[in-house]
């Protein structure tokens, strides 16, 4: 069972168009042009890789957002967050952006850890690399489904260093201690799930889940979800919204109570498209 990774493309029906220009450099006035590299690897797997877009003048304060796709963590490609690269770009001209593949889980390589080590291995490339690239170590996250799942987790468990500003999930699992999971009699959900394999331990679930893992110094977090969605149920939001709110941490919450697992199938939800992409950007200025 495969994951439908949500699309904003319809969003990019009603922006102005735009264009990269040369950009300006850190110091001595030098200019640096826009840079937009793409495959740049970071391990020897050939999906350990990802596009990075740095913006003109950008300086060793640019902040960086990384998006990370959706597929069930064992399909997907970065190419898939094309639209919200857009998007960025289009909004935000001054935020280096980041879309990464990860490496993708079969029967003998499971999701966890390697993704979320993939992942760290990202970070660790966009610090060693950051005075080459002109960037800070000041990161968003933004994934959709599965890389919902993973940019939490990895914001609210391996940022050891706290340099996640905020995180974006949109229709991400957050607890696979759910009732709705664990006592669920659907067979293709149950095979979805299966993925972090078959009568898991309590202890391993709750490890791999973002809402047990979320602390005090959790990053911000906005949270959109569909109320017909046969894959992540709505009380995968709603937890996760209660906790942060229990430990004090900025949050935001989005129910569309007619959406499925992602929006933009059609045209009757360009609005859902267009308020989602609205609430990411008011929230993108508020906490990166």
């Amino acid at each position: 069972m495969k994951l439908i990774t949500p699309t904003l493309s319809l969003i990019l029906f009603f922006l102005l168009s735009f264009s990269c220009s040369d950009d300006s450099g850190d110091s001595n006035s030098e200019k640096l042009e826009s840079l937009k590299l793409t495959d740049v690897s970071y391990g020897s797997d050939s999906n350990q890789i990802y596009d990075i877009y740095l913006p003109e003048d950008r300086t060793k304060q640019t902040k960086v957002m990384i998006l990370v796709h959706g597929g069930g963590w064992s399909s997907g490609d970065k190419s898939s967050m094309d639209a919200l690269i857009g998007l960025y770009r289009a909004d935000f001209p001054d935020i280096a952006l980041v879309n990464i593949n990860y490496r993708l889980s079969d029967e003998n390589n499971p999701p966890y850890p390697m993704q979320i080590d993939d992942i760290t291995s990202v970070i660790n490339q966009l610090k060693a690399k950051k005075d080459d690239y002109v960037i800070s170590e000041n990161y968003g996250f933004l994934g959709t489904s599965a890389g919902g799942h993973l940019s939490l987790l990895w914001s609210y468990a391996f940022d050891t260093q706290n340099n996640v500003n905020m995180v974006c999930s949109i229709v991400g699992p957050t607890n696979f201690l759910d009732p709705a999971y664990t006592n669920n009699t659907d067979p293709l959900l149950q095979e979805l799930l299966n993925v972090y394999g078959v009568n898991p331990s309590e202890d391993y679930l709750k490890e791999v889940s973002p809402l047990h893992r979320a602390t005090t110094t959790s990053p911000p977090t906005i949270l959109f979800y569909g109320g017909q969605d046969p894959l992540v149920p709505t009380s995968q939001g709603t937890d996760l919204r209660d906790k942060l709110n229990t430990l004090n941490v900025a949050n935001e919450f989005t129910l569309y109570p007619d959406a499925g697992h992602g929006w933009g199938a059609n045209p009757n939800e360009i609005a859902l498209l267009l308020d989602t992409w609205s609430k990411i950007k008011s929230f993108t200025l508020a906490y990166l």
